[in-house]
């Protein structure tokens, strides 16, 4: 040890074990390390320097406040205990609160139908992600649930759109369709399919008729990579 590490323990030693309150409030090597720390320990010990509340003026407000002070709405304060305590006891509440939702959540969900889009190889290193940008839509008026989603590899020119009626016992009409881009905005049909064919970058609901899409050529010429597309639903 060299001679500044002892006095450093020597200066610890003093000021932690000798009553000098005077020095606290003095800057430099009278600052107590051990004062932020114990807030900070992986423990649920009352702390060694409890902090001093007197004329902090939340707490007088608090105090003077008849609604407020019994008010379940404000979590409590444990002076004599560590930050490690507190965010234990606050993480206790909290899932307290989201035990209730989520039993009541997890018992009304139940599975209404079962589709195979695809098939995988038994190694989950080697399965490439096929299913890609899936967006939900609410149509309140008709009672209809939509998925958008695309397939990627051998359908990366088409869409897919899951509807299904919000009440469960009843079916709708072409539950699964896919829509393909392919060369549909070729300005003539003398143009090669190959050179204006389109794949599909993301896709929403506009409202309860029209699906917007953004297409993006395969083979990309300037000035003409993306195409903003708005479909009616129809």
């Amino acid at each position: 040890m060299t001679q500044k590490d002892i006095t450093f323990v020597a200066d610890f030693l003093t000021e932690h074990f000798n009553e000098a309150p005077e020095l606290y409030n003095r800057k430099g090597k009278y600052f107590n390390v051990e004062r932020v720390g114990q807030y900070l320990k992986d423990e649920d010990d009352d702390l060694v320097s409890p902090p001093n509340t007197e004329g902090n003026q939340w707490f007088n407000f608090l105090k003077d406040s008849t609604h407020l002070k019994e008010s379940p709405l404000l979590f409590p304060y444990y002076p004599e205990k560590s930050l490690h305590f507190v965010k234990k006891q606050m993480e206790g509440v909290i899932d307290q609160c989201l035990q209730k939702p989520a039993d009541v959540i997890g018992k009304s969900v139940h599975q209404a139908v079962c589709m195979s889009l695809y098939k995988t190889s038994q190694s989950e290193d080697s399965t490439p992600q096929l299913f890609k940008l899936p967006f939900l839509w609410n149509d309140k008026t008709s009672n209809l649930h939509y998925v958008l989603f695309t397939m990627l590899e051998n359908s990366i020119s088409k869409i897919h759109i899951l509807r299904r009626h919000t009440d469960t016992s009843r079916s709708v009409s072409n539950g699964i369709l896919a829509v393909e881009f392919g060369n549909f905005l070729n300005n003539s049909i003398n143009e090669s399919s190959d050179s204006k064919c389109y794949s599909c970058l993301d896709a929403h609901f506009y409202d309860d008729e029209t699906v917007t899409v953004v297409l993006k050529e395969s083979v990309q010429q300037e000035g003409k990579e993306r195409v903003l597309a708005q479909l009616p639903l129809s």
